[in-house]
């Protein structure tokens, strides 16, 4: 019988244990979302820091609703193994930054002290864009999503993030305790200052005098995260299995690459998270809208169109000639509305991102990125779309990508074969079975929900008919005609 990854497991050759004694480093850190995406990269930043520097720093992990990340890491005295998966080949390495794995449902006292300990400097967050509770439209909390409905009815027993955090802040105030760093690590347009908004906002239903002490005494620095992290997959621990010779049910597979750009505002310490590579400055807007926009916008174009076109993983999209084209489109078209930033070079950047998503050791699947569309085409479709329509800039990259993820609602394949949306508005998003629709009447129904389009985008008839034109042909003749059409566009 394989035995499990622990802390006294004797590691092969080649694959890198900490270089430090995890058990000599108290914890500083509570994370909340403890996902793959975390352990590929926060985590890892701050194992690299942990061997370098030092510290109190070890890390808190938080799953809000699903027991399974403790259950697979607690055995394994919370540490996993990261595979990093590139063209020349994969290595592995064991991260030892996590010391605890908790579940707010199954260990709720435990989560709630360690949000309330003194030594707790930092709370960080990867949940997703849904798991906020957010209004785009307003800034603030949204009542109707359903962590946010059960936390103003139960303040004091919260479920969702804007809740716990709110509690926890208010009982740390109560208790005389400074507060934390809130850190948001997810993939939103200047996430730190909407996560201020949101918790704010919180605070006025539930707790009106915490609202002062959250605007002027709390810091919410903005970050920008880029590591590609596939889903998990029986090969990913069986790749484990092999690899490092331990049973390991908490591995993660991931790119080579890495990044984290962040605003150097940590009014109670941080750890020294430069010694992993991590880039300290003062906006971190211009690099965020550079990854949202050329990143993750291609990222979703190619999702919708490549999975409507048959395609599993983004490297077999990216061996398709005229979805590759397709892609280094969008990205020329998402980097025309961007301000020149320092430094950086977009066509450099266009070329190291069609490298990254031609992998062929990264299993990252197209169904997995086209989740949750309708809170991710708003920043990184619609709204570089509205910045070329002020710019008289082509359209024609946005309306594209636009009209596949507006095919994909439809829930349907060309052969018919039915999928999940997977999506918070899903019900809202899918047509009815017994009312099949036009490309336009599909368009506008759409493009009227709440909170989604620009004003100014949705209202442009220039706008509207790129969208419609395209969509009409994905619905009469396909997804790869489609493509075909729209390659032939483009010219030489």
């Amino acid at each position: 019988m394989t035995k499990r990854l622990t802390a006294g497991s004797a590691l092969p050759d080649g694959v890198m244990p900490p270089t430090y004694d995890p058990a000599a480093h108290g914890e500083g850190i509570v994370h909340i979302g403890l996902g793959a995406f975390h352990k590929a990269h926060q985590a890892v930043y701050t194992d690299d820091a942990l061997a370098a520097a030092g510290g109190d720093w070890r890390i808190v992990g938080v799953s809000l609703r699903s027991a399974a990340p403790a259950e697979e890491l607690s055995p394994q005295d919370g540490r996993y193994t990261l595979i990093e998966r590139s063209v020349e080949g994969s290595r592995a390495r064991v991260v030892g930054s996590m010391s605890r794995a908790l579940c707010l449902k199954t260990d709720r006292a435990a989560v709630l002290k360690a949000l309330c300990a003194p030594s707790t400097r930092i709370v960080s967050i990867t949940v997703t864009e849904k798991g906020y509770g957010l209004d785009r439209a307003t800034g603030g909390i949204d009542p109707t999503h359903p962590a946010i409905a059960a936390d103003l009815a139960r303040p004091k027993a919260p479920e969702g993030l804007a809740g716990l955090l709110v509690w926890a802040l208010a009982e740390r105030r109560r208790k005389g305790v400074p507060p934390f760093t809130v850190l948001c690590c997810d993939n939103l347009p200047e996430n730190g200052h909407l996560v201020r908004s949101l918790l704010t906002d919180m605070a006025r239903h539930c707790a009106p005098d915490l609202v002062e002490h959250l605007t002027q005494n709390v810091a919410f620095p903005c970050t920008m995260v880029d590591r590609i992290t596939p889903a998990r997959s029986p090969d990913t621990l069986a790749l484990a299995l092999a690899m490092i010779g331990f049973e390991d049910r908490a591995t993660v597979e991931t790119e080579a690459f890495r990044q984290w750009v962040i605003e150097d505002h940590f009014p109670t310490g941080r750890p020294d998270w430069e010694t992993g590579g991590a880039l300290f400055v003062r906006d971190v807007r211009p690099f965020e809208e550079m990854k949202l926009r050329m990143l993750n916008g291609t990222h979703s174009m190619l999702a919708y169109t490549g999975f409507l076109a048959g395609y599993k993983y983004v490297r077999n999209v990216m061996g398709d000639p005229a979805l590759s084209r397709l892609v280094t489109r969008h990205l020329g078209a998402a980097a025309s509305t961007l301000d020149p930033l320092p430094g950086v070079d977009f066509g450099l950047y266009t070329k190291e991102l069609t490298a990254r998503f031609a992998n062929p050791h990264l299993g990252h699947e197209t169904y997995q990125i086209a989740m949750d569309g309708s809170e991710k085409m708003p920043q990184r479709i619609f709204a570089p779309a509205l910045d070329a329509l002020h710019n008289g800039q082509p359209l024609d990259a946005f309306a594209f990508a636009t009209a596949a993820w507006v095919r994909y609602t439809v829930g349907r394949t060309d052969g018919n074969e039915a999928y999940d949306l997977r999506d918070p508005l899903s019900a809202k998003l899918a047509p009815a079975i017994d009312a099949p629709e036009t490309a336009a009447t599909l368009y506008d129904r759409i493009v009227n929900l709440p909170g989604l389009f620009p004003t100014e985008l949705s209202a442009s008839a220039r706008w509207r008919s790129a969208v419609i034109e395209r969509l009409g042909h994905m619905l009469s003749a396909g997804m790869q005609a489609a493509i075909q059409s729209e390659v032939a566009k483009i010219g030489d």
